[in-house]
């Protein structure tokens, strides 16, 4: 097990290439199953989550190889259609091949995934869209089982805009009979991003950032080679540490469109931004001021995935702010851990009342979460004094080389075995 050790204090300054998405990756992962040709996926960030899927990819009979940072699948020798328990567990993202081993062997066998401890999340709008694909499912003893004699497309209305459910069903209609059409869809980049692939393999995918989505089943899909998306929210997390810190950075290889609800906070927070092409840079040479109020909501709103990230700004502004979570029940869970290093924060239901402090002092605390750990580095790295952040087993699963990349922009940050 391993913890960071920070010396905060510093202005960050430099130049950071923006990784491959996570939310991309995983889901593209997960479509390879849908072909018996191999497919390369290029720049793949070497994070937990993806090592994590690649595990259960072989675990269900596919060859995966690492070449750099590519990986090719081959799942033509795939033949297996239970997900593991244990590696179920250790990821949210495995629900998404319930619909691509479905669709390859008309049955599927997973136990209820794991991931992030974020509040409920539901799987049955997954579930739900499936069986209107014609799916039986029948749970037990932990484990979702599904079987059908075969798919056939059909009018699928989800409930909420849920990213997950959107692509389970995407992946799980592209092979069936006839046309499935999902409406009130998820709209995220990253749904675009699979729509891509899908059809660069010669689905028949449309509609993909648009509240509905048209998919026309094909009876195979080829092979290929793609280059997913850049990864929005790591972008976003070094822009926020930079307005946090006092900085002047440049990020590579990012779309600032994606980015565009952030960018509207940060600017309002004070920072002088400027974009061009796919480089975003910013700059902070004062005390951020307060944004007043920050709410998550579905894309193109606030992701809920930067809400830890700018809760810690909002703690070191010049007034009061307010933040509130609509997507998960339970996502303020760093929050104590920011009150260890003089934050002065009330959460109320789902909102959190930060009343900007001055400086905040280096303490001992605890990632419980992805984005929650990666806040807390943020702050330390702002605040006065050597901090401390244990189990960064979570910062691992969606930042490759978080503290290189830190350490390259001037931050003292440093990974220590326990």
């Amino acid at each position: 097990m391993d913890k960071y050790i920070i010396k905060g204090g510093g202005r960050l300054e430099g130049v950071i290439p923006v990784q491959t998405a996570k939310n991309s990756v995983l889901p593209i992962l997960a479509a390879t199953v849908l072909t018996d040709e191999e497919v390369r996926v290029l720049n793949v960030p070497d994070i937990t989550d993806v090592r994590n899927m690649v595990r259960i990819l072989t675990c269900l009979g596919c060859r995966a190889v690492w070449e750099g940072r590519d990986i090719i699948i081959d799942s033509s020798s795939a033949e297996k259609c239970e997900i593991p328990r244990a590696l179920a567990h250790e990821l949210r993202s495995s629900v998404f091949l319930l619909g691509s081993v479905v669709s390859r062997f008309r049955k599927a066998k997973i136990a209820y995934p794991g991931g992030c401890d974020i509040g409920l999340r539901p799987v049955d709008l997954h579930l739900n869209g499936l069986k209107r694909l014609g799916v039986q499912i029948t749970e037990s003893n932990g484990y979702i089982n599904c079987a059908c004699q075969k798919l056939v497309g059909n009018e699928i209305m989800l409930d909420c805009p849920s990213v997950g459910a959107t692509e389970n069903i995407m992946l799980a209609a592209v092979k069936a009979e006839g046309e499935t059409v999902i409406k009130n869809a998820a709209r995220e980049p990253e749904i675009e991003d699979l729509q891509k692939f899908l059809n660069s393999l010669g689905a028949r995918v449309k509609g993909a950032g648009t509240g509905t989505i048209v998919i026309e089943g094909v009876k195979t899909l080829s092979g290929g080679v793609y280059q997913p998306i850049s990864d929005r929210i790591e972008a976003g997390t070094f822009l926020i540490a930079a307005a946090m810190c006092g900085g002047d950075i440049e990020l590579t290889g990012t779309n600032a469109e994606n980015l565009s609800s952030l960018l509207h906070k940060l600017r309002e927070n004070g920072c002088k931004l400027r974009i061009k092409n796919d480089k975003i840079y910013l700059r902070s040479d004062r005390r951020p001021v307060s944004v007043k109020s920050v709410e998550t909501q579905p894309y193109p709103g606030f992701p809920t995935d930067l809400q830890a990230q700018m809760t810690a700004l909002c703690c070191v502004c010049a007034g009061n702010s307010i933040v509130t979570e609509n997507l998960f029940e339970t996502r303020f869970k760093y929050v104590p851990e920011l009150r260890r290093m003089g934050a002065d924060i009330t959460v109320i239901d789902r909102s959190a009342f930060v009343r900007g402090v001055e400086r905040l002092r280096g303490a001992v605390t605890v990632a419980h979460d992805l984005r929650g750990g990666a806040a807390l580095v943020i702050a330390a790295l702002a605040a006065e004094g050597d901090s401390e952040v244990l189990d960064i087993c979570h910062i691992d699963r969606g930042y490759a080389g978080f503290e290189y990349k830190l350490s390259s922009l001037g931050a003292k940050i440093k990974r220590v075995s326990i």
